[in-house]
């Protein structure tokens, strides 16, 4: 009479569990790799390590003492260049793309500084995904600065002009 495998359970089974992922925890210390994973029947195991960072101190280099002593002296710091995203007449790039100041490269600009502008005309063009999208003046004024080059490549929310 043959005999019928019969499902393990119980303790066994988990012995026998436990005996496994020790072995996959084994060859990977004993490897380079990060994790591994097994499928038998019903039991799927993975097990994985993680790679501690590797850290590198850095040496700050020597300093020599100065051979006198020196009077300290006080250095004006440059005051930084305001950021024109910040500045609140600023048009921003309301999508990635390439910015167009012209509409052809023949054609004249679309605007120059100090020029007036109304609230509504093309101020520029942005090409997304081989579409030309034409970006208008959000009020009227007149253009204080070109913060971009024709065909520039521009980020979502980056300053293109300022319309004061």
């Amino acid at each position: 009479m043959a005999k019928k495998p019969v499902k393990s359970s119980g303790t066994n089974s988990v012995i026998s569990e436990t005996k496994l992922i020790r072995e996959l925890a084994k060859i990977l210390k004993d490897t380079d790799l990060s994790e591994i994973e097994m499928e038998k029947g019903d039991l799927r195991v993975r097990v994985a390590r993680t790679v501690a960072p590797v850290t590198i101190a850095q040496i700050a280099p020597a300093v020599a003492a100065p051979a006198t002593a020196s009077i300290a002296t006080a250095t004006p710091t440059p005051e930084t260049a305001p950021n024109p995203a910040d500045d609140p007449n600023a048009v921003k790039s309301p999508m990635v793309g390439t910015a167009y100041i012209r509409a052809n490269p023949d054609a004249d600009p679309f605007i120059k500084i100090g020029e007036s502008v109304k609230e509504g005309d093309t101020v520029l063009l942005i090409e997304a995904m081989k579409t030309f999208n034409p970006i208008k003046a959000p009020k009227s004024g007149t253009v204080s600065a070109i913060l971009i080059e024709d065909g520039q490549a521009i980020e979502f929310g980056e300053a293109l002009l300022i319309i004061t």
